[in-house]
């Protein structure tokens, strides 16, 4: 049975606050006026929640919630109250597991639950930022407006997480192949040569050596070598969940040359784009802030920017604040940040700003991506070539071998 956690007062007004097991939030609320408790919180453990997320959550996709967003926000502008568009939504929609969601979140919301708290159940269809935008919009009494600015938010961050991937779908390719080919060479190619010269006999040149003794490690502890990688892999993933290794690596991508500033600049466009969303949507400056902080999406640059934050709610302007984060912000940037504070256009002009950089976004991909493609084919070369330069050196010299 799920689990429930509920606010309630006696009647002589002492608080009271745990959790109880029902079959469903209305029997909890039922048992709670029963025992002469009047429940003013009754919510779903997150624990319970999350586990029943998970048997459907997984089969909705993020462009479905985009196109639910965008209907409930279009629904809610049109005067329906929000527990009808709800309903609308949920009967209307064709997948089982979609349907079964807007349900719940119709049932939690009937209930007397906030919209931010229902979607707060289902952690894995709703981010924090998603959940943070709609409490924006449900405490400022402009909801339909919110919604419909996040699903345009999501869909253009879709489309440049689209072009990012795109963009290294070649390169990925590339190394893949290269792999493969190396492979190859040491398992198949390699030995039959080292058979050929082993019965000429005689001294090979150093490199065929090198060549030779490689391939014969590679087939002779072939299964050691994978087991090695699998484990280093296994290290690696464990050792970037943890708080400190993410932020190590996080770091170390910042640092490298043509990366890390291809990653500051996605990171200034969502930032960018979500902060001027929510200004447009009329949500106040530092709650919009602490938003925006979120989908940076990388830890190492959201968290240069608290203190920032913190020189906003002392009353320094934004532009002066966000001075301290040169990584994240370009002087012409903040230049145009400041003007735009000094006319009160900083929604609008944010939003301009992170469609410029993403266009700027865009040409460096391409560029980088120009630039990585010959050089991955030119280490490919280098690579195959030396390998069947030193098969080949003791040809050259078959006339000493044989003899």
């Amino acid at each position: 049975m799920p689990v429930f956690k509920y606010k309630a007062t006696d009647e002589k007004g002492n608080s009271f606050s745990n959790t109880m097991v029902a079959s469903s939030r209305d029997a909890a609320i039922d048992s709670l006026f029963s025992q002469g408790l009047s429940p003013s919180e009754v919510s779903e453990n997150d624990v319970t929640a999350e586990k029943r997320a998970s048997r459907f959550s997984g089969r909705i996709t993020r462009n479905d919630i985009e196109k639910y967003t965008r209907e409930l926000g279009n629904l809610l502008a049109s005067g329906l109250s929000l527990s009808r568009a709800l309903k609308i939504i949920g009967r209307e929609t064709s997948k089982p597991a979609a349907k079964k969601l807007w349900s719940d979140v119709h049932d939690n919301v009937a209930n007397g639950t906030s919209l931010a708290d229902a979607f707060r159940q289902w952690p894995r269809c709703f981010s924090t930022i998603y959940i943070a935008m709609v409490q924006a919009g449900e405490t400022g009494g402009f909801l339909e407006l919110v919604l419909g600015q996040i699903a345009d938010f999501r869909s253009r961050e879709q489309d440049l997480r689209s072009r990012v991937q795109a963009a290294l779908i070649y390169p990925l390719i590339l190394t893949i192949l290269a792999i493969m080919i190396l492979l190859f060479l040491l398992i198949y190619f390699i030995p039959r040569f080292s058979s050929i010269f082993a019965e000429f006999g005689g001294t090979l040149p150093p490199l065929t050596r090198g060549i030779v003794a490689t391939s014969v490690f590679v087939m002779k502890y072939w299964f050691f070598i994978a087991g090695v990688i699998v484990l280093m892999i296994l290290i690696a993933k464990s050792y970037l969940k943890r708080p400190e290794g993410k932020a190590t690596f996080e770091r170390v991508l910042l640092k490298m040359p043509i990366l890390g500033s291809l990653i500051a600049r996605f990171a200034f466009v969502r930032f960018g784009r979500m902060l001027g969303t929510l200004l447009n949507a009329g949500v106040p400056l530092l709650s919009a802030l602490h938003v925006a902080k979120e989908a940076i999406g990388n830890k190492t640059l959201s968290n240069a920017l608290d203190d920032a934050i913190e020189r906003v709610r002392k009353g320094t302007p934004l532009a002066q604040s966000l001075r301290q984060c040169p990584q994240l912000f370009s002087g012409s940037n903040i230049e145009m940040i400041s003007i735009a504070e000094e006319s009160s256009r900083l929604g609008q002009e944010l939003s301009r700003l992170a469609e410029v950089n993403e266009k700027e976004l865009d040409r460096n991909l391409k560029t980088a991506v120009s630039f990585a493609e010959p050089a991955m084919l030119f280490f490919m070369a280098a690579f195959v070539g030396t390998i069947v330069i030193g098969m080949l050196l003791p040809i050259f010299n078959l006339q000493e071998l044989i003899h």
